[in-house]
């Protein structure tokens, strides 16, 4: 799945630096269920609070799930993604999204989902081929 660049974004690309926000609003626009997912796991943990929030239900369908993966897969997306939403995103399998705060105190929760560890804790039969 690809973005859905307008002509004035690739045209502001080919002349050099490129506005992260309009940058950000063609992937809300391009990647309208991996923007909801972040964007409500945002708000959960900003209204709840706590270590970190997550997403453990699967993807509605094949196109969902290609827009997190490529939301995530790519660096520039993803780092587009932290910076605008001030959180640091993690994920597991096809589906499992987390948002950790920004603040030092969830970089040990943070190590722990994304250690090796976690990851084997995180697999199921029923997610082997999501």
């Amino acid at each position: 799945m690809s973005l859905d660049v307008s002509p004035a974004l690739l045209e502001q690309a080919e002349r050099g630096e490129v506005d992260e926000a309009e940058f950000v609003d063609c992937v809300r626009t391009s990647l309208p269920y991996a923007w909801e997912m972040i964007s409500s796991l945002v708000a959960r943990l900003r209204i709840d609070g706590g270590e970190f929030a997550d997403n453990q239900t699967p993807p509605p369908d094949e196109q969902a799930r290609g827009q997190l993966l490529r939301a995530l897969a790519s660096d520039a997306i993803r780092g587009a993604l932290e910076r605008h939403f001030a959180v640091r995103l993690a994920f597991q399998n096809c589906h499992r999204v987390a948002v950790f705060p920004l603040a030092a105190e969830a970089d040990e929760r943070l190590a722990r989902f994304t250690s090796v560890r976690g990851q084997l804790l995180n697999q199921s039969p029923e997610l082997r081929d999501c």
